[in-house]
């Protein structure tokens, strides 16, 4: 019930978005439907006319007129429906998708990619069709009233035989809409289904390639064709059915009121002209075929608007006014971090509880544990792009609920394991790091992604592609480690005052891991970075080799909070990095020799 109403409200927000467009078609629809309820009587009275012998030139010239005018607002009426439909579906997408971008990546996680991808697509233009409809059905009601309104006109025993047929009418259209709701919902979801395989499939298609289970796969994403093809057979046999009783019910009904309209003209009592307009005006309020196809459509957007809500209806993230210390000056200083009794899950599996963390002001701390143990968890949380179920973060002493959003995304910066590049070309895709009113002029913006870039040690490649750092993103060659280094230079190009890596620099080799390392440490002022607040998921002794403190994670807490070199003198600790227990007659490790041991099982 409560996705019904969902629905409800977002098509008449729809409704509202395009109210003018929506009053406009409307008001042609129902023109169309007065012209169309004017000609039988205009024709009727022409004909008695001209059977009398009379002057017939005005009703002839009304007749035309009255025919020309349909074809004029139909012509308005289709124009005005295309508009208002891609208006509407423009809409409801941008909608959709300013809503996902809104949730974060932790309730958006909810809906699998291709399940998002089918509802901004699919499901939004079956809605977008939702205002149209109801203008159109609104406006097709007024044909069969109409329709009845004439024939009682005319005579009241032609309305009173035609109203002995209506309950079988209503009783038609009532099945129908129902039995095509059911239809058109599960139809969708096995659309939603379909796509969602596909989007995965897409996504490890190396791996089907190389595990060589093409058919299998295949097999998989297509498995849900036989329930779609079920659903789809179905709609059409509920349309099918509706229509053959219809054309069944329809002329039965004209056949009995022209029966009775023929009784009544060898009476003397109606006119061969009133005898075709009755035959006409039966067949206009026993209009049946054009509210089925009102009613499906409304019957299908309103299932797609279902879906749609289902995701509007998933409350987003609520952002306070605060501002933390520096606030509008991302640059300066460096932010201190701390997790107070944290608790938070994925996947329904409780993964931290109860962690107690403080990243000092202007430290780089890193984050280890074994696989699973919630490092990237945490990682998402310290920048609010996951939310904790108890506990609380601050940064710099507020609550990260509590901040202004864009202060809070000009404060803290993310890279990842797998970036993904946003823009136009690679120097779009670095530029897309630096908050917004940073930008500033053409020369300091290029200035600032050609020092990013310097630090992520990405200059070199980028200045050999074609060209160079305005070559588009899909023109460049770039293997996995380059991809990474880019998403590295966006993160410094950001220069905020807390810089979180996930795993960001494991597609690198070690001898740019290390240089990397020493710019995101802030060795020197050529980089164009800053030193800044670092919070790093590390899985390589090396990396947290150079950390100034290491966040040894384990059990869903923090086991200790040491430098490198002190933990690594715990033999469980070594057994992360795949160093055991050792003999006396081994050498002792070197924890920074730059070995790149990364964590067992990691």
């Amino acid at each position: 019930m409560s996705a019904r109403r969902g629905a409800d409200r977002l098509l008449l927000a729809a409704c509202g978005h395009g109210a003018l467009r929506a009053a406009v078609l409307c008001l042609a629809a129902t023109a169309s439907a007065g012209a169309a309820l004017a000609l039988p009587a205009a024709l009727g009275k022409t004909l008695d006319l001209l059977l009398a012998g009379a002057a017939a030139g005005p009703w002839l010239a009304l007749c035309a007129g009255l025919m020309g005018a349909l074809v004029l607002l139909d012509a308005v009426d289709t124009v005005l429906t295309g508009t208002l439909n891609s208006r509407t579906t423009a809409w409801l997408r941008t909608c959709l998708l300013g809503h996902v971008l809104a949730l974060g990546p932790a309730r958006a996680g909810g809906f699998g990619h291709g399940d998002l991808v089918t509802r901004c697509t699919g499901n939004a233009a079956h809605a977008g069709t939702g205002p149209s409809a109801a203008a159109s059905a609104l406006a097709a009601l007024v044909t069969p009233v109409g329709g009845l309104v004439a024939l009682a006109l005319l005579d009241l025993r032609l309305a009173a035989v035609f109203l002995a047929g209506t309950p079988a009418l209503y009783l038609l259209l009532r099945a129908f809409s129902r039995t095509s709701s059911d239809c058109v919902t599960r139809y969708q979801e096995a659309q939603a289904r379909i796509a969602g395989r596909l989007v995965e499939a897409l996504g490890g298609a190396r791996t089907i390639a190389a595990a060589g289970i093409r058919e299998r796969e295949r097999a998989r994403v297509l498995e849900p064709l036989g329930e779609l093809g079920e659903h789809g057979h179905r709609m059409w046999r509920v349309q099918g059915r509706a229509t053959g009783q219809a054309a069944v019910l329809v002329p039965l009904l004209q056949l009995a009121v022209v029966a009775v309209g023929g009784l009544l003209l060898t009476a003397g009592q109606l006119s061969v002209g009133g005898l075709v307009a009755a035959g006409a005006y039966a067949a206009l309020a026993a209009g049946i075929g054009t509210l089925v196809g009102q009613l499906n459509a409304l019957v299908r957007g309103h299932a797609a608007a279902r879906r749609l809500s289902g995701v509007l209806d998933v409350p987003a993230p609520v952002y306070g006014e605060a501002r933390a210390a520096h606030a509008g000056r991302a640059e300066q200083g460096a932010a201190r971090l701390e997790l107070r009794g944290v608790r938070a899950s994925r996947g329904g599996r409780e993964v931290l509880r109860g962690v107690d963390l403080t990243v000092p002001a202007g430290a780089t701390v890193a984050v280890v544990g074994r696989s699973g143990a919630g490092k990237s968890l945490l990682a998402a949380l310290a920048g609010r792009l996951a939310e904790p179920e108890a506990g609380s973060v601050l940064l710099d002493g507020a609550d990260l609920a509590s901040l202004d959003r864009a202060e809070l995304r000009r404060a803290v910066g993310y890279a990842f394991e797998r970036p993904v590049l946003f823009g136009g070309t690679v120097g779009e895709a670095i530029a897309a790091g630096i908050p917004g009113g940073e930008q500033r002029t053409a020369s300091a913006r290029a200035a600032r992604v050609a020092g990013a870039a310097r630090a992520a040690r990405a200059d070199g490649f980028v200045r050999t592609l074609p060209r160079g750092y305005d070559t588009p993103c899909e023109e460049a060659p770039l293997s996995g480690g380059e991809v990474q280094r880019l998403g590295l230079a966006r993160a410094f190009a950001h220069r905020g005052r807390l810089l979180i890596l996930d795993d960001a620099t494991s597609s690198l080799d070690t001898v740019t891991e290390l240089q990397v390392t020493r710019a995101l440490l802030g060795e020197g002022d050529r980089t164009g970075t800053r030193a800044g607040t670092r919070l790093v998921v590390a899985h390589r002794a090396s990396t947290a080799a150079r950390a100034d403190l290491t966040a040894w994670l384990e059990d869903g807490r923090v086991r200790a909070l040491a430098p490198h070199d002190d933990l690594w003198e715990l033999p469980a600790y070594r057994a992360l990095f795949g160093s055991g227990p050792r003999s006396e007659f081994d050498p002792d490790p070197d924890p920074r020799s730059g070995s790149g041991e990364e964590i067992a099982g990691g």
